[in-house]
């Protein structure tokens, strides 16, 4: 069994090898076919050539030297059809005067995402050589022999004793953690370097930044000392148990793939190649970097799901969830909406609910939605599949979410449904006793995700007042900014980056804890007006602390245990693992209406009557 787990190691780290390095095997040279092809509009075309003429038909050995080069020569192509138009470079607003008869704005204007989608395709279509040649088999050494190596390196779990046992997961370099003082030091760090290629555009500088944050975390974390009960600083921690090294390596990278998918989609396009077959397979077109981040969001949490399901098999709620929140990802985050491409149907979620989807309401958004897609009629009425998806999208935030909640409680979503949710359970499951318990981190908890809440809110209604009058002006704020700076700082900093990126080093559900709006939405129907709660038999209870270990939401379930005292905390997601892993069957996950107003402050008491004392006397 030994001999098999190692196996599975050893080609799931030779698989990773292969796909970071995959992003080397590639030369590039931009020819006028690639540019006619993959640059429809004509003027664009045109002022592409007219800048970047000098680097036709010139090789590049890696996509680094090419996109290099060819970055400055596209932003030049759009000052230069900005200066042609009559309109200042450095004005923000469009005022052009001198635009061709006939010609419509955004037929000669190129924007700023216009230059970045350039640079991706071009990058993408221009490339030669081992890997574009040979894009299958580099997708079976990496992807497939990776999920291969994984499944082998969980599978021989299953001849073990079913249930929890100590596995050393405060031992284990992979699973330890870190201390807090380098935590803040690493999360400022990554911050920092995450706002330089966000912002500001420097590759160099983030990569100088992670590299310095993670070696004084390391100095940090080696001349961390362990305390004797009476206090005494008795011995240096070792590098090895002093610091979570595999868990901080595996931060790192986590947050690099998702620095490089957000900002420089550019220089993952070798890893978009290679599933081209299978993009256009489903949606008849080839790979985004969407689309790669789909599918490697789906395969690791379908291995890692198969993983949940090994671990927990003593648990018949956690089977069940598992596999929900598995095809839920599968086939309504990834399968259908691109089958939906594929029929000439706008691209949605159908299980994203605002105001975790944020930008459902943006006005392009609405218009990609109402009145697209296949005409149908309806009792007479005349409607589209768009119509009908806006509509669902509305109903879901309004009705649903909140009728669910009451009866359910928030799990119904978070635990059963959520992508974000689902990735947390299954890749994050190794890291979820890292979620802290402390009274300090629940009263930030409850500022922190309440301010996104009101700021998704806010902008919101922003984004729908400039759609419904045409003006972006509010006060003193310009709505497209406000949005700009909530898909900045949330949808892609917190929900991405730190959200998942700090799943070895804060626990699996940072971004749900901490900043998912919906989460924040649901918690209070969940604290105040809902059916769910886990109730508690206190008489039971050992203190073992198994609950409190393994609750990923950084709530002190034993000490609601002790009290006898229900949980119907906010952030509660009713994960039920907690209840899994309490030896003595203390925790139950239920719902009733009867003490709603009443059951958040009342403890669990027996009550024995004069008679029932006589009848046990």
């Amino acid at each position: 069994m030994k001999a098999i787990k190692n196996i599975g190691l050893g080609l799931f780290v030779f698989s990773l090898l292969i796909f970071v390095l995959s992003l080397t095997f590639s030369n590039h040279t931009l020819t006028n076919e690639v540019l006619t092809k993959h640059v429809s509009k004509e003027y664009h075309r045109e002022a592409i050539q007219k800048q970047a003429g000098d680097l036709l038909s010139t090789p590049f050995s890696g996509n680094i030297g090419f996109v290099s080069a060819m970055r400055p020569k596209l932003e030049a192509a759009r000052i230069d059809l900005e200066t042609r138009s009559g309109v200042d470079p450095a004005n923000n607003i469009w005022n052009a005067t001198n635009l061709p008869e006939g010609v419509s704005e955004w037929d000669f204007r190129m924007s700023v995402t216009d230059v970045d989608e350039y640079l991706f395709t071009l990058t993408k279509y221009s490339a030669g050589g081992l890997l574009p040649g040979n894009t299958t088999l580099f997708f079976v050494l990496s992807m497939i022999l990776g999920a291969v190596g994984a499944l082998l390196y969980f599978l021989p779990d299953l001849q073990l004793i079913p249930g929890i046992k100590n596995n050393h997961i405060y031992l284990s370099s992979a699973t330890r953690g870190i201390t807090f003082t380098p935590r803040m030091v690493f999360l400022g760090g990554a911050l920092l370097a995450t706002v330089l290629v966000g912002v500001f555009k420097y590759l160099l500088a983030a990569i100088i930044t992670m590299v310095l944050t993670a070696f004084f975390v390391y100095r940090i974390a080696k001349r961390s000392r362990e305390k004797n009960i009476d206090g005494s600083q008795s011995r240096t921690v070792t590098a090895t148990k002093g610091l979570g090294w595999i868990g901080l390596v595996v931060g790192i990278f986590l947050i690099s793939f998702y620095v490089l998918l957000y900002f420089f989609p550019e220089y993952i396009t070798n890893w978009t190649l290679m599933l081209d077959p299978i993009s256009r397979s489903l949606n008849g077109g080839p790979a985004s970097r969407w689309f790669l981040y789909g599918f490697l969001y789906t395969l690791v949490m379908i291995v890692m799901g198969i993983r949940m399901l090994i671990k927990y098999r003593h648990n018949r709620y956690q089977l069940i969830r598992t596999t929900s929140v598995v095809f839920f990802q599968t086939a309504f985050a990834f399968l259908i909406p691109e089958f939906l491409v594929r029929l000439n149907q706008p691209y949605m979620d159908l299980k994203n609910a605002w105001p975790l989807d944020y930008d459902f309401y943006y006005g392009d958004s609405i218009n990609k939605m109402v009145g697209q897609g296949t005409e149908f009629a309806i009792a007479g009425w005349g409607t589209s599949v768009g119509t009908i998806m806006f509509i669902w999208g509305v109903v879901l935030t309004l009705v649903a979410v909140p009728m669910f909640t009451y009866i359910y409680g928030k799990r119904w979503y978070c635990s059963w449904v959520c992508g974000c949710g689902g990735l947390a359970e299954t890749l994050g499951d190794p890291y979820r006793q890292l979620s802290d318990k402390s009274l300090k981190a629940w009263k930030y908890e409850r500022y922190i995700i309440h301010g996104v809440l009101v700021f998704a809110i806010i902008m919101t209604g922003m984004v729908l007042y400039t759609y419904w009058t045409g003006s972006s002006n509010i006060l003193f704020f310009d709505s497209y900014n406000v949005r700009s700076w909530y898909g900045f700082f949330v949808g892609s900093m917190f929900s991405g980056i730190v959200g998942t990126g700090f799943y070895p080093l804060m626990g699996n559900r940072v971004w749900c804890r901490f900043g998912c709006p919906l989460a924040g939405l649901m918690g209070l129907v969940q604290r105040f007006k809902s059916r769910f709660r886990i109730t508690t038999n206190g008489g039971q209870c050992i203190s073992c602390g198994n609950c409190s270990t393994y609750c990923e939401m950084g709530i002190d379930v034993r000490s609601y245990a002790q009290r006898g005292q229900d949980i119907v905390r906010a952030s509660c997601v009713g994960c039920g693992i907690c209840s899994a892993v309490c030896p003595r069957g203390v925790l139950r996950l239920e719902n009733a209406t009867s003490d709603i107003t009443t059951r958040t402050d009342e403890l669990r008491t027996i009550h024995i009557s004069e008679g029932e004392i006589k009848i046990l006397g």
